[in-house]
């Protein structure tokens, strides 16, 4: 696992309990607002269903949008309170339902908890992100900064017997994300590939795997000590978008020709137009995000006469998520910062809010701490 702080995240794998608790600790809040909202309580194990699954829950990811911005009231979702967050996540599987055939009891999974109606186009189509019904758990409904969480069958991914469960959440829809964005934007060994925001969760995520992948990488992060970890990261190079310099420098880089693909997650007026600027003919810019904006110049003209493409992608799909854990058996990890105790969540998300975290931040379970070897 990268890891850009003191120490790797150190999580054990949950045990399988030899009775199932009627009741658990998970992180609630009851308002929208400030981290201080989020608290611990005592609530109920989901019960299992048909076609569904208990996974005791090792690590889950802190994301901004869909765990800060959401419990801030600043999401567009906004669920039924009291709510538990918590959308990527890993653990062991502990209970299966009765119809559920070919997942044991004891395996190490990862949760990929994009749930479509499987009905639509898209969705026959193997293209769940863009179901007009789709919803997210840990967003639409009950997560998993708890102790347990029930998904259903198809949401989960069996795992490399190395991976430890803070990788593996970290992975779990990112990782996904990711894969859609190369995969989509046409990335081959040997491109260059920009990526905006690299020090975030799924710029950090999109940024190795492009790396991994063959490509050529550029890092962009307006703060400088952001930049210097990017490039020990690997990255080709790690630049500010807001320097005059900027066009310039990737001019450079790229021998004159340009990126081919970009990846802008931001949607800031002024970046994007600078992306634009140093975009090859038939590049390809991807958009999975707008934190900083939304609306963003455009001109067609130029756009057409390079036969450059301009591409939203909302997640990850069946067959993302497929190459992505076929990436990771093939060694490829992504970059986690730290991690919390499950119980320090609040922490976890004033750390997200100052602008603090290099990757991936995740919260563990008492249940994943590390365990004494055994003397024999």
């Amino acid at each position: 696992m990268t890891t850009l702080s003191a120490s790797p995240v150190p999580v054990a794998w949950p045990d399988v309990p030899a009775t199932r608790p009627r009741t658990m600790t998970a992180v609630v809040f009851d308002e929208f607002g400030p981290p201080d909202v989020l608290h611990t309580d005592t609530v109920a194990v989901p019960e299992v269903r048909s076609g569904e699954v208990l996974v005791r829950v090792a690590a889950v990811c802190v994301g901004r949008f869909l765990d800060v911005a959401l419990r801030a009231g600043r999401h567009p979702v906004r669920p039924a309170l009291p709510h538990v967050l918590g959308v990527e996540h890993a653990g062991t599987v502990v209970a299966t339902g009765a119809d559920v055939v070919g997942i044991d009891v004891g395996r190490h999974v990862a949760v990929w908890p994009v749930l479509g109606c499987d009905r639509c186009a898209a969705c026959l189509d193997g293209h769940k992100e863009a179901c007009p019904q789709l919803q997210i758990a840990g967003v639409h409904s009950t997560g998993a900064y708890a102790e347990y969480s029930v998904v259903p069958t198809d949401a989960i991914y069996a795992l490399p017997a190395d991976l430890d469960p803070a990788t593996a959440a970290s992975l779990a829809l990112a990782g996904p994300v990711a894969m859609n964005q190369l995969r989509q934007a046409g990335v081959r060994a040997g491109d260059w590939v920009l990526v905006h925001a690299a020090s975030s969760a799924l710029g950090a995520t999109t940024a190795e795997l492009a790396r991994h992948l063959g490509a050529h990488v550029i890092g962009t992060s307006r703060a400088a000590w952001k930049r210097e970890r990017l490039l020990g990261l690997g990255l080709d190079a790690a630049l500010d978008p807001t320097a005059d310099g900027f066009v310039d420098e990737v001019r450079a880089l790229t021998a004159g020709a340009g990126v081919a693909v970009a990846v802008d997650d931001l949607g800031e007026p002024e970046i994007f137009s600078r992306t634009m600027d140093v975009l090859a003919p038939r590049g390809v810019v991807v958009s999975s995000g707008a934190f900083l904006g939304g609306k963003v110049p455009l001109d067609l003209a130029r756009l057409y006469t390079l036969n450059q493409r301009v591409l939203g992608v909302r997640t990850g799909n069946a067959a993302s998520a497929e190459a992505l854990w076929a990436e990771v058996a093939r060694g490829f990890r992504p970059v986690v910062d730290r991690g919390f105790a499950l119980s320090a969540a609040a922490d976890a998300h004033r750390l997200l809010e100052a602008d603090e975290a290099m990757g991936r931040v995740v919260l563990t379970t008492e249940a994943a701490a590390p365990r004494p070897a055994v003397r024999t």
